[in-house]
């Protein structure tokens, strides 16, 4: 455990040192290339001990390592490509979001506290699981006198041109085996946050509850429920949302979740499938339902076989429709007489509705929806294993029309889709 805490602590630096994105909403489908190589399920049988913390901590008691332990170290590669658009009548003015590569470490280890037919164990796993932005930054759409209104004053093309959401999890978790086919699981959710809209980063940290619960009725059938707590951040300072000259506050709140999953294995065949569903729910979450998300359905199936018994084949899908609602018909005309006019009231604080919905549309497009997953594992020896995976999320776009702050239409449009690589390494001991 002592070797452990050093690592971690590089993980989290290195971090935090580089944004990221996501996928269902601003939450990454899966931790560690095994669950995420199958479409992001895990709930009722979690695979490794990175995606036993994150997916359900009670099935630290039924992974293949037990009676065992296993340190796991996992690594992802994101790779997103962001568009906007925003179309005037005089034209169209659009741009690329800078396409950088992103790095996002994983690390988890579960060992047994105590032995026999009702046994203890503890795991803990550190890992980045939320991310989102864009980065338009010296781009056209970064245009900060794109209306001038001379005596009334010059403004800008959009809100939101630079966006840069993290949030860093440590989860310590417990896990108790009543019986040979039931297990509890309980972990606690340490969440380091960071948000950036290019007025400097707020750093915030919370806390939330992971329980979980693993019933077998057979050897070869798992089913699982799990429930996430919100968390709650206030991010203090981050931007002048009603142009007042005063940084404001923005309080974003990691949605309560709810998961449940079905894993079957094929014993015969050497293979194992699993569902899992989950639901997201954004539209109750602070911040999120101040952007008016609406709440996610998510649906992960994969499948895992072993042509050899050293080899494993991983393939999963993962669907999930985009949170974030289209606003036809919005009217962001300034009024000179009145600027209270034509705005929405985002957590006390009036933004006209114009730049409300370029924040929305541009600055945080979390709108992919699909996703086609595979992956590929070979185990070295009986402690040591290898792991890869790889994803990709369709090509997704929101777009929406109404009246920018001149009272001329406008149509705002953005794009994304993923490509993700991932790399993971496993030691039983």
């Amino acid at each position: 455990m002592k070797k452990l805490f050093p690592v971690v602590i590089f993980s989290l630096v290195l971090f935090y040192s580089l944004p990221s994105f996501a996928t269902n909403g601003d939450n990454l489908i899966a931790i560690g290339p095994i669950a995420r190589s199958m479409g992001g399920v895990g709930i009722a049988e979690p695979m490794d001990a990175i995606s036993a913390v994150f997916s359900n901590p009670a099935a630290m008691c039924f992974g293949d390592y037990c009676p065992a332990s296993e340190d796991d170290f996992a690594g992802t590669v994101f790779m997103p490509k962001i568009k906007a658009k925003i179309t005037h009548v005089a034209g169209a003015v659009e741009s690329n979001s800078k396409n950088n590569v992103y790095a996002i470490p994983a690390l988890g280890i579960t060992v047994p506290i105590t032995s026999g037919p009702s046994s203890w164990r503890f795991g803990l796993a550190a890992y980045g699981v939320t991310g989102l932005g864009v980065d338009y930054r010296g781009k056209s759409i970064d245009n900060p006198t794109f209306y001038n209104f001379g005596p009334f004053g010059q403004f800008p093309l959009v809100s939101g041109e630079y966006t840069s959401l993290q949030i860093m999890k440590f989860a310590p978790a417990i896990a108790f085996q009543s019986t040979q086919n039931l297990s509890f699981g309980l972990a606690l959710h340490i969440d380091y946050a960071a948000l950036d809209l290019r007025k400097g980063t707020s750093i915030g940290y919370t806390f939330g509850v992971q329980p979980g619960i693993i019933y077998k009725p057979a050897d070869n059938i798992s089913l699982g429920l799990t429930y996430v707590s919100p968390q709650e951040v206030d991010h203090k300072n981050i931007t002048d949302f009603n142009q007042d000259g005063t940084l404001d506050t923005l309080t974003l709140e990691s949605p309560q979740q709810v998961g449940f999953g079905i894993a079957y294995t094929f014993v015969g065949l050497r293979a194992f499938f699993e569902a899992d569903v989950k639901w997201i729910n954004w539209a109750d979450a602070k911040g999120y339902k101040d952007f008016d998300w609406e709440d996610q359905w998510v649906y992960a199936i994969g499948a895992q076989v072993e042509p050899a018994e050293n080899l494993s084949l991983r393939i999963g899908y993962n669907y999930s429709k985009n949170p974030v609602k289209a606003h036809n018909g919005f009217n962001g005309s300034i009024n000179p007489s009145d600027f209270s006019l034509n705005t929405t009231n985002v957590q006390g604080k009036l933004i006209n509705n114009y730049y409300y919905e370029t924040f929305r549309i541009i600055g945080f497009p979390a709108i992919v929806e699909q996703h086609l997953t595979f992956g590929v594992g070979y185990k070295v020896t009986d402690k040591f294993s290898i792991h890869m995976g790889f994803m990709h999320a369709f090509e997704q776009t929101i777009k929406e029309s109404g009246l920018d702050i001149a009272g001329t239409s406008v149509t705002l449009e953005s794009k994304l889709s993923e490509n993700s690589i991932d790399f993971g390494l496993a030691w039983r001991f």
